[in-house]
């Protein structure tokens, strides 16, 4: 098995309906960040000594955080107020919100210009609702919002490009915002399988790995959009990482419950390590060295050592 189960993190027990959704990690403590979806919060635990620190509460219906090493601030997206938060790591944060478009879901941030995407999920019955929010972080406003053609799924940055990746539901395609015109899709990239749903950049490689309803892998070069190679999924998955210092790619699927891990050199499978059913979401420290599931049957995280 490419991973091995090391122990468990005990969270908080769910308030109301729901689970948890995206995590980050924060490099310079290793503590996780997590939206706890059910709580309205963010947990906050540290894997090393396998204990729950605090919760960040006030975040309405909270369904993805991402954590900027290089600015020291963690961002939400608060998809039941329709706002993103703001805060510097550690207990008790003074943090802000800042309003964007309908139901935020997937987060990505330029650091250098200090410009956050929060792609919004978007309401079937609100036309024209499907939207990229970018976010003057200084001036704690939105400066602009890009109308996208369906559904948002999850975001990443290329720094090396400048540009954001976002994954579209259908019709299936990953669509490209330069960040240095951040008021349009410059580019987009077609999917040939249903759903294109989890995402992940490989900088080194010029690779975009993305994880489709269909139950497919896509690898894509990030320059031109051609497709790569497909991959079998065990089931619909969410949540993708790289992991540049062992070339593996970690796809959580919540149904059956498993973790596949692919070897990015060869794009083959290592095979599925079980989580637990439903568990469709993880976090990937950057020292490379674990795989965190949130297991939402028991409102515990996971922590796998990778072998």
């Amino acid at each position: 098995m490419p991973l091995q189960l090391a122990g468990h993190v005990e969270l908080p027990a769910h308030k109301g309906s729901g689970g948890f959704d995206h995590a980050a990690v924060h490099a310079a403590t290793g503590h996780v960040y997590v939206a706890h979806t059910a709580n309205s919060a963010i947990d906050v635990f540290d894997p090393a000594a396998r204990k729950h620190l605090h919760s960040i509460p006030g975040l309405a219906a909270v369904a993805g955080a991402l954590v900027s090493d290089e600015s020291q601030l963690v961002f939400t997206s608060n998809r039941g107020e329709n706002t993103i938060g703001v805060f510097a790591p550690g207990a008790g944060p003074d943090g802000t919100k800042i309003a964007v478009g309908e139901r935020p879901n997937g987060l990505a941030y330029d650091a250098r210009r200090r410009l956050v995407l929060a792609a919004n999920v978007g309401d079937p019955a609100m036309p024209h609702s499907y939207t990229l929010s970018m976010v003057d972080l200084d001036a704690r406003a939105l400066r602009s919002s890009i109308e996208v053609p369906g559904r948002t799924r999850w975001t990443v940055f290329d720094a090396d490009a400048h540009v954001f990746y976002v994954n579209i539901m259908q019709p299936s395609q990953i669509v490209v915002v330069d960040a240095r015109r951040p008021d349009r899709v410059e580019r987009t990239m077609p999917i040939p399988a249903d759903g294109a749903h989890g995402l992940d950049f490989d900088p080194a490689a010029r690779r975009l790995f993305c994880a489709c309803d269909a139950g497919v892998l896509v690898t894509l070069d990030a320059g031109t959009g051609k497709v790569l190679d497909q991959g079998k999924l065990s089931g619909v998955p969410d949540v993708v990482w790289f992991n540049p210092k062992r070339r593996q790619l970690y796809v959580a699927v919540g149904d059956p419950g498993v973790v596949d891990v692919f070897d990015t050199t060869t794009m083959k499978s290592l095979g599925s390590v079980a989580t637990e059913k439903g568990a469709h979401t993880t976090a990937f420290p950057p020292a490379g060295d674990t795989v965190i599931a949130f297991l939402p049957q028991t409102h515990r995280a996971a922590i796998y050592k990778v072998l």
